[in-house]
């Protein structure tokens, strides 16, 4: 039997299912093809993406 399972929000303290991929590296640390990746809710995409953007971290917002 298969077990699927729901991608939830990487906001702290959320447990909404997300819907987004928001992907992003940081340069310092990261080599240039490595992509991390935060899922988001609707409600918390934008923040989770400013937040990114903010430090230059921000590569693409994805749809699940």
């Amino acid at each position: 039997m298969e077990e699927t399972t729901t991608p939830v929000c990487s906001a702290k303290g959320c447990r909404q299912a997300a819907s987004y991929a928001v992907v992003w590296n940081n340069p310092k640390i990261h080599t240039p093809e490595r992509e991390k990746i935060w899922m988001a809710c609707e409600e918390h995409r934008e923040w989770l993406a400013h937040f990114l953007k903010a430090r230059g971290f921000l590569r693409r917002v994805d749809d699940l």
